[in-house]
């Protein structure tokens, strides 16, 4: 297990959790693996490890593709194609028979260990850069395919709303907004995706996704409030985000609206044993999507 230092506090990375490749296998063609220090919880076999690079002993993390669709490489393609944000950067790859990146490791921490239980929403003082860090991204030019498509983006079915006794959302789901603006996305921007250093953004991980997509769903993914955060749960952490988000960008909070109803109610399918979360979510669609 890992433990690393930062801030005056100490954080670890969990031993192996389940069966992954073995990385020492992968084709290296500059890193030479050294050490294996953690395996962070991750839909890719992800390892945290020591290894030497260009001569030199470095920590860095091996994400290598799990199952099919992880698309490693899109997302090599997109990092090096971004030269002015806080992404990682590639010092190694293969996308052969088992495709593979490696990038040099980031310093920082989630937003969830910094606020934790979020007492006097301590979270608002990070919901402006959160924001501008979202903007900042849909601005960029730079070549990619359109976002692949996922379940999230479809209307919930008529019998997963019965099911989850919201059949009084059928109606709303009908009318689905028009197509938002077409800008580049990130595709799976939310906290856990950030890293943090010294109250600003020093990471932005997961590219896996990214590509030309609505603006608006985007948006939503990024303050969807998901099972165990404790933040973004108020209007005053939102019209924060809004607030840095504004500075490089517009919105259309109806469709933003539209979009994280869609998106809860396939959370609240697979959050059966989270009462606390079931209870928001449903709080939340009554008092955002109900015509009363």
């Amino acid at each position: 297990m890992c433990i690393t230092e930062l801030d005056g506090k100490y954080f670890s990375h969990p031993a192996k959790w389940r069966d992954t490749i073995d990385p020492y296998t992968l084709n290296y063609h500059l890193f030479q693996v050294k050490e294996i220090l953690g395996y962070p919880h991750a839909g890719n076999d992800v390892f945290h490890v020591k290894g030497i690079f260009k001569g030199e002993e470095i920590t860095a993390y091996i994400k290598a593709e799990r199952q099919t669709g992880a698309a490693v490489e899109n997302e090599a393609a997109i990092i090096r194609q971004i030269n002015d944000l806080e992404v990682p950067r590639i010092l190694d790859a293969d996308f052969g028979d088992q495709p593979f990146i490696v990038s040099r490791e980031i310093p920082g921490m989630r937003l969830s260990v910094i606020v934790g239980e979020n007492k006097d929403l301590l979270s608002l003082e990070y919901m402006e850069e959160y924001g501008e860090m979202l903007g900042r991204i849909h601005r960029l030019t730079i070549h990619a395919n359109p976002v692949a498509d996922r379940r999230f983006f479809h209307v919930p079915s008529r019998e997963m709303l019965e099911k989850l006794d919201l059949a009084y959302l059928n109606e709303y789901f009908e009318n689905a907004p028009p197509a938002g603006k077409t800008v580049f996305c990130h595709g799976d921007f939310h906290y856990a995706n950030l890293l943090w250093k010294d109250h600003h953004i020093s990471g932005i991980l997961d590219f896996e996704l990214a590509g030309y997509g609505d603006r608006d769903f985007d948006i939503a993914w990024a303050i969807l409030l998901r099972p165990g955060q404790k933040f973004l749960k108020t209007w005053e952490e939102q019209k924060q985000f809004f607030k840095g988000y504004t500075k490089h960008g517009k919105y259309d909070w109806k469709n933003i609206q539209y979009y994280m109803a869609q998106c809860y109610v396939y959370f609240l399918n697979s959050s059966g044993s989270d009462e606390e979360y079931c209870s928001y979510v449903k709080a939340w669609l009554w008092d955002h999507c109900n015509k009363k």
